[in-house]
């Protein structure tokens, strides 16, 4: 397996311990990535053994709205030139009067409502936002019936497709909103391209945000000037298991950079579509990014 195919394996096997997938789904999930049924027993056996695992969170998100959505701007579906002369789809939120651009990353079920809704709040913060579809190759998020099958295909992807795809959507924010600063954020799998964007020496970016994503291995940002804030859930022990080599890594680059690990939280706690919403994490993280946007892109 390649390290994404085991991240998104490991991801499912979580997911199973902790309620959220019944056995067989997970079997199925894990077989679709390349998974046999030996291995995949195995695996969700460990899972289901590791004292690391949590329960989800049962945190009500009908309270009060997610941070940021009561205004969030309409996104527009768009699309736009990729490398090799591919097409590239995403959906677009323009802010009145910019102070900056945002590029998304979807988490790993592809470019979905939550995350075009999470590009419009950042509009309505007044950075003009594009979320990019990494399955656009494959006719986009829109084409699979089954989420579990754009999850698949996303952990057969070469990282380098990924790498230039993302880039591809710089260069249309860079297009869209002339003369700004432009940062990217990303959810689980998201953040782990946020990562793997940074390790790419990719020089555009003013700020990067990774939620909860795995760090690449042996990540050198040494091509990067981005001010990097790297937010982590406390019990999301998984990805914590590489919080501590990002922090080198970003010292060893000298970008500057905050680690934050939200108490109480879990691995996935800013999706309010998600049964790890945790509401009172996801506004403190949300108001924590438009402080580090404000200062480092506007």
């Amino acid at each position: 397996m390649t390290p994404l195919q085991r991240y998104i394996a490991e991801e499912i096997a979580v997911d199973h311990a902790d309620g959220l997938l019944t056995r067989r789904e997970a079997l199925r999930r894990l077989g679709l990535i390349g998974l046999g049924v030996a291995a995949a027993t195995s695996l969700l056996a460990a899972c289901t053994n590791d004292p690391g695992t949590t329960t989800a969170s049962t945190a009500s998100s009908e309270a009060s709205p997610p941070p940021g959505a009561a205004g969030a701007v309409a996104t527009e579906s768009v699309t736009l030139p990729g490398p090799d002369g591919r097409t590239l789809q995403g959906a677009w939120a323009p802010a009145d009067s910019p102070r900056g651009a945002v590029l998304v990353i979807h988490e790993n079920k592809g470019l979905t409502d939550h995350i075009r809704s999470v590009a419009g709040r950042f509009a309505r913060e007044g950075y003009s936002a594009l979320a990019v579809d990494l399955l656009s190759e494959e006719g986009g998020t829109a084409s699979f019936t089954d989420p579990a099958q754009a999850t698949a295909t996303l952990a057969k992807v070469p990282p380098e497709r990924f790498v230039a795809d993302m880039k591809a959507g710089v260069d249309e924010l860079e297009r869209r909103v002339p003369n700004k600063k432009t940062a990217a954020v990303g959810f689980c799998f998201g953040g782990g391209m946020v990562w793997l964007l940074l390790a790419s020496g990719e020089p555009r970016l003013a700020a990067a945000v990774p939620f909860y994503g795995p760090l690449p291995e042996n990540a050198d940002f040494s091509g990067s000037r981005a001010a990097v804030l790297a937010i982590y859930a406390e019990h999301d022990a998984r990805v914590n298991a590489s919080r501590d080599a990002a922090a080198a890594a970003l010292a060893r680059a000298a970008l500057p950079h905050e680690i934050v690990t939200v108490p109480g939280a879990d691995h996935a706690f800013f999706n309010d579509t998600g049964q790890r919403y945790d509401p009172a994490a996801a506004s403190d993280a949300y108001d924590r990014v438009l402080d580090w946007f404000d200062e480092y892109v506007r």
